[in-house]
Protein backbone atom coordinates (compact mmCIF):
# COMPACT_ATOMS: atom_id res chain seq x y z
CA UNK A 1 0.00 0.00 0.00
CA UNK A 2 1.55 3.76 -1.32
CA UNK A 3 0.94 6.88 1.29
CA UNK A 4 -2.30 8.59 0.15
CA UNK A 5 -3.24 11.69 0.78
CA UNK A 6 -6.44 10.57 2.51
CA UNK A 7 -4.07 8.59 4.67
CA UNK A 8 -2.53 12.29 5.75
CA UNK A 9 -6.28 13.55 6.63
CA UNK A 10 -7.25 10.22 8.49
CA UNK A 11 -3.66 10.93 10.68
CA UNK A 12 -4.83 15.06 11.15
CA UNK A 13 -8.56 13.98 12.05
CA UNK A 14 -7.49 11.64 14.63
CA UNK A 15 -5.19 14.27 16.30
CA UNK A 16 -7.14 16.99 15.99
CA UNK A 17 -10.08 15.23 17.43
CA UNK A 18 -7.87 13.35 20.15
CA UNK A 19 -10.47 10.31 20.03
CA UNK A 20 -10.79 7.61 17.38
CA UNK A 21 -14.37 7.43 18.13
CA UNK A 22 -14.97 11.55 17.18
CA UNK A 23 -12.72 10.85 14.70
CA UNK A 24 -14.86 8.24 12.87
CA UNK A 25 -17.70 10.32 13.24
CA UNK A 26 -15.87 13.21 11.47
CA UNK A 27 -14.94 11.18 8.55
CA UNK A 28 -18.57 9.46 8.23
CA UNK A 29 -16.50 6.14 9.28
CA UNK A 30 -17.05 3.12 11.64
CA UNK A 31 -14.68 3.50 14.74
CA UNK A 32 -13.48 -0.15 13.55
CA UNK A 33 -13.12 0.52 10.18
CA UNK A 34 -10.45 3.85 11.55
CA UNK A 35 -8.56 1.83 14.01
CA UNK A 36 -7.90 -0.52 11.11
CA UNK A 37 -6.77 2.18 9.00
CA UNK A 38 -4.97 3.69 11.24
CA UNK A 39 -2.89 0.53 12.06
CA UNK A 40 -2.17 -0.05 8.43
CA UNK A 41 -0.79 3.61 8.22
CA UNK A 42 1.66 2.82 10.95
CA UNK A 43 2.70 -0.28 9.40
CA UNK A 44 3.11 1.73 6.20
CA UNK A 45 5.22 4.53 8.03
CA UNK A 46 7.05 2.01 10.14
CA UNK A 47 6.08 2.73 13.75
CA UNK A 48 3.28 4.02 16.48
CA UNK A 49 1.21 7.13 15.26
CA UNK A 50 -0.57 7.23 18.56
CA UNK A 51 -0.95 5.71 22.27
CA UNK A 52 -4.36 4.94 23.09
CA UNK A 53 -5.70 5.30 26.60
CA UNK A 54 -8.59 6.14 28.49
CA UNK A 55 -7.93 9.65 27.71
CA UNK A 56 -8.23 9.20 24.13
CA UNK A 57 -4.85 9.13 21.34
CA UNK A 58 -2.10 11.12 21.78
CA UNK A 59 0.29 11.12 18.98
CA UNK A 60 4.11 9.63 19.50
CA UNK A 61 7.26 11.55 18.70
CA UNK A 62 6.95 9.59 15.02
CA UNK A 63 3.03 10.78 14.91
CA UNK A 64 3.95 14.45 15.66
CA UNK A 65 6.86 14.25 12.63
CA UNK A 66 3.92 12.77 10.31
CA UNK A 67 1.72 15.42 11.43
CA UNK A 68 4.09 18.37 11.03
CA UNK A 69 4.56 17.42 7.42
CA UNK A 70 1.29 16.65 6.57
CA UNK A 71 -0.02 20.36 8.00
CA UNK A 72 2.77 21.82 5.84
CA UNK A 73 1.34 19.25 2.70
CA UNK A 74 -2.38 19.37 2.97
CA UNK A 75 -3.23 23.50 2.57
CA UNK A 76 -0.76 22.92 -0.86
CA UNK A 77 -2.92 20.12 -1.65
CA UNK A 78 -6.47 21.81 -0.89
CA UNK A 79 -5.47 25.24 -3.31
CA UNK A 80 -4.48 22.96 -5.90
CA UNK A 81 -8.18 20.83 -5.75
CA UNK A 82 -9.93 24.32 -5.29
CA UNK A 83 -7.88 25.83 -8.37
CA UNK A 84 -8.42 23.18 -10.57
CA UNK A 85 -11.97 22.67 -10.15
CA UNK A 86 -12.46 26.57 -10.65
CA UNK A 87 -10.60 25.70 -13.80
CA UNK A 88 -12.83 22.84 -14.71
CA UNK A 89 -16.43 24.86 -14.26
CA UNK A 90 -14.76 27.89 -16.11
CA UNK A 91 -13.91 25.01 -19.18
CA UNK A 92 -17.09 23.09 -18.51
CA UNK A 93 -19.87 26.46 -18.77
CA UNK A 94 -20.27 29.34 -20.73
CA UNK A 95 -17.35 32.28 -19.46
CA UNK A 96 -18.49 34.62 -16.60
CA UNK A 97 -17.17 37.21 -15.42
CA UNK A 98 -18.30 38.97 -12.08
CA UNK A 99 -17.09 43.00 -11.76
CA UNK A 100 -17.11 44.51 -8.84
CA UNK A 101 -16.68 48.69 -7.78
CA UNK A 102 -16.78 51.20 -5.32
CA UNK A 103 -17.77 54.40 -6.21
CA UNK A 104 -15.59 55.98 -8.82
CA UNK A 105 -15.09 56.82 -12.31
CA UNK A 106 -13.61 53.94 -13.46
CA UNK A 107 -16.35 50.84 -13.55
CA UNK A 108 -18.04 51.79 -17.23
CA UNK A 109 -14.62 51.81 -18.80
CA UNK A 110 -13.81 48.74 -17.01
CA UNK A 111 -16.76 47.16 -18.42
CA UNK A 112 -16.35 48.15 -21.60
CA UNK A 113 -12.75 46.74 -21.60
CA UNK A 114 -14.16 43.84 -20.82
CA UNK A 115 -16.26 43.14 -23.30
CA UNK A 116 -13.55 43.91 -25.71
CA UNK A 117 -11.46 41.06 -24.43
CA UNK A 118 -14.59 38.64 -23.88
CA UNK A 119 -16.75 39.60 -25.91
CA UNK A 120 -18.54 36.42 -25.41
CA UNK A 121 -18.26 36.23 -21.57
CA UNK A 122 -21.51 36.77 -19.28
CA UNK A 123 -20.36 40.00 -17.54
CA UNK A 124 -22.00 41.30 -14.31
CA UNK A 125 -21.43 44.02 -11.84
CA UNK A 126 -22.15 44.97 -8.05
CA UNK A 127 -21.36 48.12 -6.12
CA UNK A 128 -20.20 48.32 -2.85
CA UNK A 129 -19.41 51.47 -1.02
CA UNK A 130 -16.29 49.98 0.87
CA UNK A 131 -13.13 48.53 -1.31
CA UNK A 132 -12.55 45.56 1.90
CA UNK A 133 -15.16 43.37 1.09
CA UNK A 134 -14.57 43.62 -2.47
CA UNK A 135 -11.30 42.75 -2.34
CA UNK A 136 -12.20 39.56 0.16
CA UNK A 137 -14.51 38.38 -2.74
CA UNK A 138 -12.07 38.41 -5.21
CA UNK A 139 -9.35 36.62 -2.87
CA UNK A 140 -12.09 34.14 -2.55
CA UNK A 141 -12.80 33.68 -6.44
CA UNK A 142 -16.00 35.71 -5.98
CA UNK A 143 -15.14 38.32 -8.22
CA UNK A 144 -13.04 38.35 -11.00
CA UNK A 145 -12.07 42.06 -11.02
CA UNK A 146 -12.69 45.02 -9.23
CA UNK A 147 -12.39 48.69 -9.06
CA UNK A 148 -10.70 49.85 -5.66
CA UNK A 149 -9.56 52.66 -4.10
CA UNK A 150 -7.44 54.10 -0.81
CA UNK A 151 -5.86 56.73 1.06
CA UNK A 152 -2.18 57.50 1.50
CA UNK A 153 -1.44 55.57 4.40
CA UNK A 154 -4.46 52.92 4.38
CA UNK A 155 -3.20 50.99 1.00
CA UNK A 156 -5.33 47.94 0.39
CA UNK A 157 -3.34 44.59 1.61
CA UNK A 158 -1.83 42.94 -0.22
CA UNK A 159 -3.46 39.29 -1.34
CA UNK A 160 -1.49 36.12 -2.75
CA UNK A 161 -4.93 35.77 -5.15
CA UNK A 162 -5.19 39.35 -6.48
CA UNK A 163 -2.79 41.55 -8.80
CA UNK A 164 -3.08 45.23 -7.48
CA UNK A 165 -2.63 47.33 -10.47
CA UNK A 166 -2.82 51.41 -8.90
CA UNK A 167 -3.97 53.68 -11.69
CA UNK A 168 -3.68 56.85 -10.38
CA UNK A 169 -3.69 59.67 -7.48
CA UNK A 170 -5.74 62.18 -8.03
CA UNK A 171 -6.28 65.15 -5.53
CA UNK A 172 -9.57 65.25 -3.36
CA UNK A 173 -11.76 68.06 -3.92
CA UNK A 174 -14.68 70.25 -2.07
CA UNK A 175 -18.22 69.90 -2.51
CA UNK A 176 -20.41 72.68 -2.04
CA UNK A 177 -23.99 74.32 -2.56
CA UNK A 178 -23.75 76.12 -5.63
CA UNK A 179 -25.02 79.42 -4.01
CA UNK A 180 -22.07 78.98 -1.47
CA UNK A 181 -19.95 81.85 -0.64
CA UNK A 182 -16.58 79.89 -1.28
CA UNK A 183 -17.90 78.62 -4.96
CA UNK A 184 -16.95 81.89 -6.09
CA UNK A 185 -13.40 81.08 -5.30
CA UNK A 186 -11.01 79.36 -7.59
CA UNK A 187 -9.87 76.87 -4.69
CA UNK A 188 -10.86 76.52 -1.07
CA UNK A 189 -8.84 76.86 1.96
CA UNK A 190 -8.81 73.13 3.90
CA UNK A 191 -9.05 75.36 7.12
CA UNK A 192 -12.42 77.49 6.33
CA UNK A 193 -13.89 74.90 4.45
CA UNK A 194 -13.64 73.34 8.20
CA UNK A 195 -15.84 76.23 9.76
CA UNK A 196 -18.52 75.17 8.04
CA UNK A 197 -21.15 72.20 9.29
CA UNK A 198 -20.40 69.03 7.19
CA UNK A 199 -21.67 65.90 5.66
CA UNK A 200 -19.37 62.99 6.12
CA UNK A 201 -19.45 58.94 5.32
CA UNK A 202 -20.48 56.32 8.23
CA UNK A 203 -17.01 55.37 9.21
CA UNK A 204 -16.73 51.77 8.13
CA UNK A 205 -14.36 49.48 6.31
CA UNK A 206 -13.61 51.88 3.45
CA UNK A 207 -11.78 54.24 6.04
CA UNK A 208 -12.43 57.25 4.08
CA UNK A 209 -13.93 58.89 7.38
CA UNK A 210 -11.06 58.29 9.00
CA UNK A 211 -8.60 59.62 6.57
CA UNK A 212 -10.52 62.99 6.14
CA UNK A 213 -10.29 63.02 10.49
CA UNK A 214 -6.67 62.60 10.00
CA UNK A 215 -6.13 65.64 7.82
CA UNK A 216 -8.60 68.26 9.97
CA UNK A 217 -6.63 67.11 13.02
CA UNK A 218 -3.44 68.93 11.53
CA UNK A 219 -5.85 72.30 11.28
CA UNK A 220 -6.79 74.10 13.90
CA UNK A 221 -10.51 73.45 13.53
CA UNK A 222 -12.50 70.13 14.33
CA UNK A 223 -15.44 70.49 11.66
CA UNK A 224 -18.59 69.76 13.02
CA UNK A 225 -20.53 66.98 11.03
CA UNK A 226 -24.46 66.58 12.03
CA UNK A 227 -25.13 64.58 8.80
CA UNK A 228 -23.69 60.83 8.24
CA UNK A 229 -24.87 60.59 4.37
CA UNK A 230 -23.36 58.60 1.19
CA UNK A 231 -24.12 58.99 -2.11
CA UNK A 232 -27.44 60.56 -3.59
CA UNK A 233 -28.55 61.48 0.08
CA UNK A 234 -25.11 63.08 0.69
CA UNK A 235 -25.45 65.04 -2.67
CA UNK A 236 -28.84 66.00 -2.03
CA UNK A 237 -27.85 67.61 1.66
CA UNK A 238 -25.11 69.30 -0.15
CA UNK A 239 -27.63 70.74 -2.58
CA UNK A 240 -30.69 72.02 0.05
CA UNK A 241 -27.54 74.39 1.29
CA UNK A 242 -27.52 72.35 4.47
CA UNK A 243 -23.58 71.41 5.13
CA UNK A 244 -20.27 70.85 2.83
CA UNK A 245 -17.99 67.82 2.00
CA UNK A 246 -15.50 66.31 0.16
CA UNK A 247 -15.47 64.32 -3.50
CA UNK A 248 -12.88 62.85 -5.65
CA UNK A 249 -11.79 65.19 -8.75
CA UNK A 250 -14.05 63.50 -11.24
CA UNK A 251 -16.93 64.21 -9.91
CA UNK A 252 -19.19 65.93 -12.35
CA UNK A 253 -20.85 68.99 -11.05
CA UNK A 254 -24.58 68.85 -11.01
CA UNK A 255 -27.50 71.81 -10.64
CA UNK A 256 -26.99 73.30 -7.05
CA UNK A 257 -23.66 71.77 -6.05
CA UNK A 258 -20.38 73.15 -6.95
CA UNK A 259 -16.50 71.66 -6.92
CA UNK A 260 -13.77 73.24 -6.20
CA UNK A 261 -9.99 72.09 -5.62
CA UNK A 262 -8.20 72.79 -2.14
CA UNK A 263 -5.66 75.08 -1.96
CA UNK A 264 -2.06 73.07 -1.04
CA UNK A 265 -4.11 69.62 -2.05
CA UNK A 266 -3.80 68.41 1.13
CA UNK A 267 -6.29 65.49 0.46
CA UNK A 268 -5.77 62.43 -2.38
CA UNK A 269 -7.25 59.12 -3.10
CA UNK A 270 -5.28 56.29 -4.93
CA UNK A 271 -7.70 54.27 -7.89
CA UNK A 272 -6.88 51.04 -8.11
CA UNK A 273 -7.78 48.17 -10.64
CA UNK A 274 -7.52 44.49 -9.33
CA UNK A 275 -8.04 41.03 -11.15
CA UNK A 276 -7.87 37.35 -9.70
CA UNK A 277 -4.77 35.74 -10.83
CA UNK A 278 -6.35 33.08 -12.36
CA UNK A 279 -8.99 35.08 -13.52
CA UNK A 280 -9.85 34.90 -17.57
CA UNK A 281 -9.07 38.87 -17.27
CA UNK A 282 -5.55 38.45 -16.43
CA UNK A 283 -3.59 37.56 -19.84
CA UNK A 284 -5.54 40.49 -21.39
CA UNK A 285 -4.44 42.63 -18.14
CA UNK A 286 -2.20 45.46 -20.50
CA UNK A 287 -5.02 45.53 -23.21
CA UNK A 288 -7.78 46.01 -19.78
CA UNK A 289 -5.50 48.92 -18.64
CA UNK A 290 -5.19 50.81 -21.55
CA UNK A 291 -8.87 51.16 -22.18
CA UNK A 292 -9.00 51.87 -18.57
CA UNK A 293 -6.41 54.63 -18.57
CA UNK A 294 -8.10 56.22 -21.42
CA UNK A 295 -11.46 56.19 -20.27
CA UNK A 296 -10.12 57.89 -17.22
CA UNK A 297 -8.29 60.56 -19.37
CA UNK A 298 -11.47 60.92 -20.96
CA UNK A 299 -13.26 61.64 -17.83
CA UNK A 300 -10.91 64.49 -16.78
CA UNK A 301 -11.27 66.46 -19.96
CA UNK A 302 -15.37 65.86 -19.26
CA UNK A 303 -15.51 67.56 -15.39
CA UNK A 304 -14.16 71.48 -16.05
CA UNK A 305 -12.99 72.16 -12.04
CA UNK A 306 -10.34 68.95 -12.54
CA UNK A 307 -9.40 69.88 -16.42
CA UNK A 308 -8.13 73.30 -15.23
CA UNK A 309 -6.91 71.91 -11.97
CA UNK A 310 -4.70 69.34 -14.52
CA UNK A 311 -3.63 71.71 -16.33
CA UNK A 312 -2.25 74.12 -13.35
CA UNK A 313 -0.51 70.69 -12.18
CA UNK A 314 0.76 68.77 -15.49
CA UNK A 315 2.77 66.52 -13.13
CA UNK A 316 0.62 65.38 -10.47
CA UNK A 317 -1.96 63.31 -10.92
CA UNK A 318 -0.58 61.06 -13.89
CA UNK A 319 -2.70 57.70 -14.70
CA UNK A 320 0.08 55.05 -14.69
CA UNK A 321 -0.42 52.86 -18.08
Amino acid sequence: MDLEIRHLRVVCAVAETGSLTRAAASLGMTQPGLSAQVRRIERLLGGTLFERGRAGAAPTSLGVLVLTRAHAILPGIDRLLADTERAALRAASPARVRIGSVGAPLLGHLLLAVRDVAPRAEVTARCQYAPAPLLDDLAAGRLEAAVLGDHPGQKLAPRDEVILHPLVTEPVFALLPADHPLAEREEVSLTRLAEEEWAVPRPDSDRTHEYWTSVFALTDHRPRAPYEAEGRQLIEIIRAGLAVSLCQATFIEIPGVAVRPLAGNPLWYRHVLAWRRDSPLAPHGEAILRRVHDGYLNSCATGSVYARWRERHPHAARPRG
